[in-house]
């Protein structure tokens, strides 16, 4: 068993792919935030209980309107994407709020870059420990 097989490495390979798709919606949010009648899509929070679970299913989104901005091959539904209940929707009936969308995009890049630490470090502690050089 190769060292990135580990269950751990596994469960945070994942959370960092979770990460990613996460941040293709948000992109996706920000770039329609001016189309009209478009409402925001976010992903459910990621829990390691997910990973527990089993293996999910990889189905690719599509778009609900033409005149969306969207990217192809998304896994966002296979990690439970779902509309946003936005509570300023403007006049046009677009529910982005460009303020929420950067300060998610923040958080999530934050929340990536601590997941990839982790999984950095884990591997250069496992390779001292097995006498190899980090």
């Amino acid at each position: 068993m190769a060292m990135g097989d580990l269950p751990i490495f596994a469960a945070l390979k994942d959370r960092m792919q979770w990460h990613q798709t996460r941040q293709t919606l948000l992109a996706e949010n920000v770039a329609n935030a001016e189309t009209p009648g478009y409402r925001g899509r976010d992903l459910a929070p990621y829990t390691f209980d997910q990973e527990l679970e089993g293996s999910r299913v990889s189905v690719a989104a599509r778009a609900t309107d033409p005149r969306h901005f969207s990217v192809g091959g998304s896994r966002a539904d296979a990690y439970g994407a779902r509309q946003l209940n936005n509570f300023e929707i403007m006049p046009e009936g677009n529910g982005v709020t460009l303020e929420e969308e950067m300060m998610k995009v923040t958080t999530n890049q934050m929340d990536y870059q601590a997941a990839t630490t982790i999984y950095t470090r884990s591997m250069r502690l496992l390779r001292i420990a097995l006498g190899k050089q980090a």
